[in-house]
């Protein structure tokens, strides 16, 4: 059996960051995300990270991606785990 997982991390860099247009794009894409973790930025930083588990069309999960990246404000990384 083939295990695949992909997760998606995205930090928000900039503090003052409008996230209506985030919470858009993760909202087109919910049917490709399992699991969402928010977590809250502690002390002096101000730079919460959300952390993605996706699954689904992998072609989907790309398009994700890419529209994540075109967001300004924020940084985006993904890791992918297959056995």
């Amino acid at each position: 059996m083939d295990t695949h997982f992909n997760f998606i991390g995205i930090l928000v860099r900039d503090p003052e960051l409008d996230t209506t247009h985030l919470q858009d794009t993760l909202t087109s894409y919910g049917c490709n995300i399992r699991t969402r973790l928010g977590l809250n930025s502690t002390g002096n930083k101000k730079n919460p990270l959300i952390l993605l588990d996706l699954y689904g069309d992998e072609q989907e999960q790309n398009n994700l991606m890419s529209a994540l990246k075109a967001i300004p404000g924020i940084e985006v990384k993904n890791m992918i785990f297959q056995g």
